[in-house]
This record gives C-alpha cells, structure tokens and sequence, in this order.
C-alpha cells in the first residue's frame, strides 16, 4: 500500500496502527509537521490531505492509501517558500515555531473551506454565494491551532495579507 507525500509515493508500513504523524516524523524523518498534544487539541500536527486540513496525530496512516499528503516540507518550490510562509517571516507570525508548520497548512486548508463555502459558527449570511474573510471570520477558522507564545497576530496578520479580501 502506498500513499504520495509531498510528490513520493510512499510505502506505508505493515503495522495499521502507525499514525500519520508518526509516519512522516519517524519512518520518514519529516519533522517539520510537530507532535504537540498528541490528542488532536493543539493543532501543531495539521498536514493536508488532498488539499484538506486534517489533524495527523488522530489519523491513521492506512487510512490515506492513494491519497495525496503535504507537509510544510512540501509547500516550497524551486527553493521558493510558499508566500504564506514568506507572509509568516515578514509579520513574525512565530516565536518558537513549534506551531508554525500546523498554523500554516491549517490557513492553506481553510482558505479551501471558505472557496468551497463552507460556513463556520461566525458565517454571517449562510445563503451567501461567497465567504469573505474576515478578521473574525479568520480567527475563528483557525482557532484550533493554538499558539503558545504570543504570536497570533502575526499569524493573523500573515494570513489575512495572503489571503483576505480587501476591505471595500
């Protein structure tokens, strides 16, 4: 059974009950996708699944075979960063960093969300044909990423340069 990280196609272990987290860090030595609360309450694990945003530490790695993952390693190109990551430089959406690489591929499956119109609990007009993201329509969305250090304006602020429409 295989599953494509970042581009590879991967063999995914005999064992079913390897995690997707402890697949990309410990067989793969991927380390940039963090084990934070290993419970699905931190965020710090977020990796995209087709596109999606999924919490690696809950998911099983059989579960994606076929499947297409990205890591945070896998959002650069031709030596580029992604320019949400480039947005998170220039704001200082990071202290640590622990939480950078989750807080960023959650923005990229979020920004998805809204494009598919998929409401949150602050959507205000549900009937409406598009999402704008808002500040509080981006905070909400990304509020289960957590940041324990302090910089969550940064990261909201790198999110919104990338990704909000413009006030009309």
């Amino acid at each position: 059974m295989t599953i494509t990280i970042n581009g590879q196609d991967v063999r995914i272990p005999p064992d079913p009950r390897v995690s997707l987290l402890d697949l990309l860090r410990e067989h793969l030595h991927l380390t940039g996708t963090k084990k934070g609360c290993n419970q699905g309450a931190c965020g710090a694990c977020t990796v995209l699944v087709d596109g999606a945003r999924i919490i690696s530490c809950l998911a099983l790695s059989v579960q994606y075979e076929g499947r297409s993952i990205t890591t945070i390693e896998g959002l650069a190109s031709d030596g580029a960063l992604h320019p949400l990551q480039q947005a998170f430089i220039e704001h200082d959406g990071f202290q640590c960093g622990y939480c950078t690489p989750g807080q960023i591929c959650s923005a990229l499956g979020m920004v998805e969300e809204v494009k598919r119109g998929v409401p949150s609990y602050v959507t205000g007009d549900l009937s409406a044909e598009a999402i704008a993201l808002t500040d509080d329509e981006l905070r909400e969305r990304m509020s289960g990423n957590l940041c324990r250090c302090g910089a969550h304006n940064g990261i909201v602020d790198a999110i919104a340069e990338v990704f909000a429409e413009p006030a009309q």
